[in-house]
C-alpha cells in the first residue's frame, strides 16, 4: 500500500513538473517576439567632492545614449552629488571626463530625474519594480513594458555583495536580483544589460536567476576598480577605468553601427584595465556577438508600413474675397491631405 502511495505522488509529481515546464516554454514564446522600445537606467551611488569620477562616469554613459537616440522621457538618470553645482568645482556648470577637457558631459540639455538624497536605494528597487506611488511624476517612472530591452548601468564603492548608496544605506546582489525577477514576473522588460562600475563588481550579478539578462562588471570579486587620470584643475580623479575605455569605444559607435554587444564586452582588457572585467552571459539567449550594441545603447522605434495607394492630389477650386466693396474670384489651393 505505501509503495502505491509513493508511486502515485511521483506521477503527480510528474504531471505537475511538465504543466510548469509548458507553462514556462509558453511564456518564454509570448515573449520572444522581439523588443520594441529602449529605456536606460542610469545611477550613480556616490557623494562627495572626491567622488568626482562617478558622476562624470553616469553623465558619459548618458550623452552616449542620448546621442544614439534614446530620448530622456526613456532615459532615468539618478545623481547622487550635483559636481557640476559644487563649490569647489572651478569651472561652474560643467563635468569634464578628460584632463583635456574634450567633452562637457554635463552638456546644456541635461536631465537628472533623481538628485540628491532622492537617490536611496528604496527609489532604485521601487523604480524598477513599478511600485512607486500614483502621485509620482511621470518623469520618475520607469514605464517599460515585455518589449523594453534596458540598460542599468551602476557606479559608485562597493564590496563583496553590496553597492553603497550616498555612504549611509547598501543594496546587496540578493536584493538586486529579487528586484529583476520582479521585473520578468510583471513582464516589465524583454532583455535587460546589466553594467556596473564598482570594486567588486562581479558580486553584484553572481545571484542573478532571471532570464534575458546580460551582465557585465569592471572587477571581478576581491578585485578593486581603478580610476584612469586626474585633472589637476580640480585636483580629483574624474573617470573611472573601466567607463574611460567603454566610452572610447561608444564614441566610435553610431546609429547604422554594426558593432557587437561582444565587442562592447572586450573594451577593457586587462593590460589597461588592471582589474579583471567580469561577464555573465549564461541567463542570456542570443549570442552577444550576433546582437548589434544599438540593441541596449540605441532606440528601436517601431514604423508602420501603409501598403495601399495615397492619393495626393490638390484639387483647386474658386472663393470668394471681398475687400471693401471689391468682390473678387480667385483660385484656391487646400493644404496637402491624405486620403
Amino acid at each position: 500500500m505505501l509503495k502505491i502511495g509513493i508511486f502515485a505522488a511521483l506521477s503527480l509529481l510528474s504531471v505537475v513538473s511538465a504543466e510548469f515546464a509548458s507553462q514556462q516554454f509558453n511564456e518564454f514564446a509570448n515573449r520572444s517576439k522581439g523588443h520594441t522600445n529602449n529605456w536606460a537606467v542610469l545611477v550613480d551611488t556616490s557623494r562627495f567632492w572626491f567622488n568626482y569620477r562617478h558622476v562624470a562616469n553616469v553623465l558619459s554613459i548618458y550623452r552616449s545614449v542620448k546621442r544614439l537616440g534614446i530620448p530622456d522621457s526613456q532615459i532615468i538618470l539618478m545623481i547622487a552629488d550635483d559636481m557640476a553645482c559644487n563649490p569647489r568645482n572651478p569651472r561652474p556648470a560643467t563635468v569634464f571626463n578628460n584632463a583635456n577637457q574634450h567633452i562637457n558631459v554635463y552638456g546644456d540639455d541635461v536631465e537628472v530625474d533623481y538628485r540628491g538624497y532622492e537617490v536611496t536605494v528604496e527609489n532604485f528597487v521601487r523604480l524598477l519594480t513599478g511600485r512607486l506611488l500614483p502621485s509620482t511624476p511621470r518623469s520618475k517612472q520607469l514605464l517599460t513594458d515585455e518589449g523594453s530591452n534596458i540598460l542599468i548601468y551602476l557606479t559608485g564603492h562597493g564590496g563583496d555583495g553590496f553597492l553603497k548608496f550616498q555612504d549611509s544605506e547598501e543594496i546587496t546582489s540578493q536584493e538586486m536580483a529579487d528586484a529583476l525577477e520582479q521585473m520578468w514576473q510583471k513582464q516589465r522588460y524583454h532583455e535587460i544589460f546589466f553594467m556596473i562600475d564598482t570594486c567588486q563588481a562581479a558580486s553584484m550579478y553572481e545571484r542573478f536567476y532571471s532570464p534575458n539578462i546580460l551582465a557585465v562588471g569592471s572587477s571581478l570579486v576581491g578585485e578593486d576598480s581603478l580610476s584612469h587620470h586626474v585633472d589637476p584643475a580640480i585636483g580629483v580623479y574624474i573617470i573611472d577605468r573601466y567607463t574611460y575605455y567603454a566610452l572610447e569605444f561608444l564614441e566610435s559607435v553610431s546609429l547604422d553601427s554594426t558593432k557587437s554587444m561582444g565587442e562592447f564586452l572586450q573594451v577593457c582588457p586587462k593590460r589597461v584595465c588592471i582589474s579583471t572585467v567580469g561577464v555573465r552571459n549564461d541567463l542570456f539567449r542570443r549570442n552577444p556577438y550576433k546582437v548589434p550594441i544599438t540593441d541596449f545603447f540605441g532606440s528601436v522605434r517601431p514604423i508602420e508600413f501603409i501598403e495601399e495607394l495615397v492619393n495626393t492630389t490638390l484639387v483647386p477650386y474658386e472663393q470668394t474675397k471681398i475687400v471693401g466693396n471689391d468682390i473678387s474670384k480667385f483660385k484656391y489651393v487646400p493644404p496637402l491631405t491624405f486620403t
